[in-house]
């Protein structure tokens, strides 16, 4: 597995906020730059065991990430399993916090041989690092907008 990539964000919207935006899986595309398209393949859309695969591009790279939900509290945390071409769990932390809330973003990867395998994950971190924090700023925007 790639050395993990933890990120942080402050929000000043409620916990409560937060995860009514965070939970709704199929709008991840609205603030994910690299979430393309969400097609769930589970009967649920939200919750434990919801499996779904996303269109995810990053540069000129596009692949299809199969995940499934692994960890569901409401308003705490969510977990998934990424088991496609990538592989690895992920995990957003919800805390509140002074004036707001926090999102603490965990993404723990892998990458097959022919993306270069350890090399590509540890040439992909910073990018990653970078593309991810700009998705939790472009959520804040959206919470801005939709509240």
């Amino acid at each position: 597995m790639s050395p993990a990539i933890n990120i942080q964000h402050h929000y000043s919207v409620p916990v409560e906020r937060l995860w009514s935006e965070l939970e709704q899986i199929d709008r991840h595309v609205l603030w994910m730059a690299d979430a393309v398209k969400i097609t769930f393949t589970s009967p649920q859309e939200r919750g434990l065991g919801t499996t779904f695969t996303c269109l995810t591009k990053v540069g000129p790279l596009s692949l299809t990430d199969v995940m499934t939900i692994t960890a569901w509290e409401a308003q705490r945390s969510m977990g998934v399993r990424h088991s496609g071409i990538v592989t690895g769990e992920g995990h957003f932390t919800l805390q509140a916090a002074e004036n707001g809330s926090t999102l603490t973003w965990a993404e723990t990867l892998a990458f097959p041989w022919w993306m270069a395998g350890k090399i590509g994950e540890f040439l992909a971190k910073p990018i990653l690092t970078a593309l991810w924090k700009g998705n939790l700023r472009r959520l804040e925007r959206l919470l801005s907008e939709i509240s």
